[in-house]
This record gives C-alpha cells, sequence and structure tokens, in this order.
C-alpha cells in the first residue's frame, strides 16, 4: 500500500514539474516572439524618423510626384495608429511601396541623386530597409518555432489548456513583388 502511494505522488510530481516546465518553455517561446516584433518595430520606426528627413531633401530639390508624398505622410499615420502587428504590417508595406516610387523618382533625377544630403539618406534608408527584412526574417523564425511547439504533442494539450493559440507570421502585402512604376505626365 505505502510503495503505490509513493508511485503515486511521484507519478503527480512528475505531471506537476512536466506541465510547469512545459508552461514556463511556452511563455518563453511566446515572449521571444513579443520582443522579436519589437525588434521589427525598431526598424520601422528608424524608417519613420528617415522619411521626413528624405522626403524634405527630395522636396527641396523636387517639386513634382506630391502624391508620393502624400501616400507616405498617409502610410506613417496609418502605422502610429495601428493597434496590431497585423496591422503594423499592412502600414508598413505601404511605407514600402511609396518608397519604391520615391526611389524611382530619385533614380531618374542626376542632379537630386548627386546632392550629398540625399545620398547619405539614400544610404541610411538602404541599410534600414535591410534590417528590417533581417528582423522580419528573424520575426517568422521565432513565430515558426513557436507554432511548431505547440502543435506538437504533448505540448498541445497544455497549449490549449492554457490559452496559447497560433500566432501569424509577417507576410508581404499582396502586389509587393511588382516594381513600383513611376509616370510623369
Amino acid at each position: 500500500m505505502k510503495k503505490g502511494l509513493i508511485i503515486l505522488i511521484a507519478a503527480v510530481f512528475l505531471v506537476a514539474l512536466w506541465g510547469f516546465s512545459g508552461y514556463n518553455g511556452l511563455v518563453t517561446l511566446n515572449e521571444n516572439a513579443d520582443a522579436q516584433w519589437a525588434k521589427v518595430e525598431t526598424q520601422y520606426q528608424r524608417r519613420f524618423d528617415l522619411i521626413p528627413n528624405l522626403v524634405s531633401s527630395v522636396k527641396a530639390v523636387l517639386n513634382q510626384e506630391q502624391a508620393v508624398f502624400g501616400e507616405i505622410a498617409e502610410a506613417r499615420t496609418r502605422y502610429a495608429g495601428a493597434q496590431t502587428p497585423d496591422q503594423r504590417a499592412a502600414a508598413a508595406s505601404q511605407v514600402e511601396s511609396a518608397l519604391g516610387r520615391l526611389l524611382v523618382i530619385v533614380e531618374n533625377y542626376p542632379q537630386l541623386q548627386s546632392a550629398a544630403t540625399v545620398q547619405d539618406l539614400m544610404a541610411q534608408l538602404e541599410g534600414t530597409e535591410n534590417r528590417v527584412a533581417v528582423e522580419r526574417t528573424r520575426f517568422n523564425d521565432t513565430v515558426r518555432e513557436y507554432n511548431t511547439t505547440i502543435k506538437r504533442f504533448p505540448r498541445n494539450i497544455l497549449a490549449a489548456l492554457t490559452g496559447f493559440n497560433n500566432r501569424a507570421y509577417f507576410e508581404a502585402a499582396s502586389g509587393a513583388e511588382q516594381v513600383p512604376t513611376v509616370q510623369f505626365e
């Protein structure tokens, strides 16, 4: 009788230990995904901090294509008002589209390209875009690890019982594969 009770207590202890360990692991993975998304947002913020300087420099040399500048400002406003990572990702994609058109404008105007301020800001913006891409990739890797963990048995049971749900990957906006074009009238 005593031996059976000891085995039962040991089994309950091991299950509880597994539950605590598993839950803590899920919390860690979820927090890692949140932290990685924060890194993506940090790079978005860097981009948004550079954009007004770039736009001001471009406007000083070029007063055409006001629509592009308006789209950039509108996308920045949408990003600032976004509440979820999905909304922020959509706003960031709008910025990327408008920036693509702005870059085409800059490429078409040699006097604009030669301005040292514009060159410096373009280099910084290019570096920021690369950083954004790296952080997005890392975010998706972190989300993949989290999603895989909560789907595997037996953690899927623990995840369902404790409210850990699948997280969305960052995905490019529809049409992002299209090269932007600028037409002057």
